[in-house]
C-alpha cells in the first residue's frame, strides 16, 4: 500500500500551471526511475538465457477494442513528467486507433497496468513476456491508517509486482517495491 498525497499535491499542482498530468504518468515515471535503481528488474529471459537491458523502457497498458496492447515509453527514466504525460496520451489515442508501429510496442522490462480507473482496489497482473515483471495499480482511495500511533485518513493506493521468477526474486522484487513506494510518497525526488 502507497500513500499517494503527496503525488496528487504534485498533480494539482501541475493542473494550476495548465499542465495535463495523471496519477499514471507519476507511476510509470516512479516505476522507471525505480528500475534504473535496481537494474535486476530491468532484464528479460531471452529463451535460454537473461538479458540485460541498457535503457529503461515502460510499457503501459492500453485498453482497446480487441483487448490490450502496451504501447511503450523509451527512456522513460530519463524524461520529465510532462514529456511522459504527453508521450502517453499521444500512444494511447493511436493504440485506439489501432495506429501504432510493433516497434512502439515491443520491448521493455515491465508494464504498469493500472485498473484503479475502473474501481478496482487489487489484482494481480500477468506478466507480457519476454518482460520479466508487470506491476498492477490498484484506485487511490481515502483509508485511514496509523501514523504516530494516530488514526489519519490517508489517500492510499494499492500496488501488486508480479515477476518472473527465472529473472527476478522474490527479495529484488521487494526492494524494487521499496524504493518505488518511496518515490511515490515522496514525489518531489521525480523531477531530479
Amino acid at each position: 500500500d502507497v500513500e499517494m498525497d503527496q503525488a496528487l499535491k504534485l498533480r494539482e499542482e501541475a493542473k494550476a500551471q495548465d499542465l495535463k498530468l495523471s496519477v499514471n504518468d507519476v507511476i510509470v515515471k516512479a516505476t522507471a526511475m525505480a528500475v534504473r535503481k535496481f537494474p535486476r528488474i530491468n532484464q528479460v529471459f531471452a529463451g535460454d538465457h537473461i538479458q540485460q537491458l541498457r535503457t529503461v523502457d515502460v510499457g503501459v497498458a492500453v485498453a482497446i477494442e480487441d483487448g490490450l496492447i502496451t504501447p511503450m515509453i523509451r527512456d522513460a527514466d530519463q524524461k520529465g513528467l510532462a514529456e511522459i504525460a504527453a508521450e502517453i496520451r499521444e500512444l494511447a489515442d493511436r493504440a485506439k486507433k489501432k495506429a501504432l508501429k510493433p516497434e512502439e510496442y515491443t520491448g521493455g522490462s515491465i508494464t504498469v497496468s493500472n485498473l484503479g480507473m475502473f474501481g478496482i482496489d487489487s489484482f494481480i497482473a500477468v506478466i507480457n513476456p519476454p518482460q520479466a515483471a508487470i506491476l498492477a495499480v490498484g484506485k487511490v482511495e481515502p483509508k485511514v491508517v496509523v501514523r504516530d500511533e494516530q488514526m489519519v485518513i490517508r489517500q492510499m493506493m494499492s500496488i501488486t509486482l508480479s515477476g518472473d521468477h527465472r529473472v527476478i526474486d522474490g527479495a529484488v522484487g521487494a526492494q524494487y517495491l521499496q524504493e518505488l513506494r518511496a518515490l511515490l510518497e515522496h514525489p518531489l525526488r521525480l523531477l531530479f
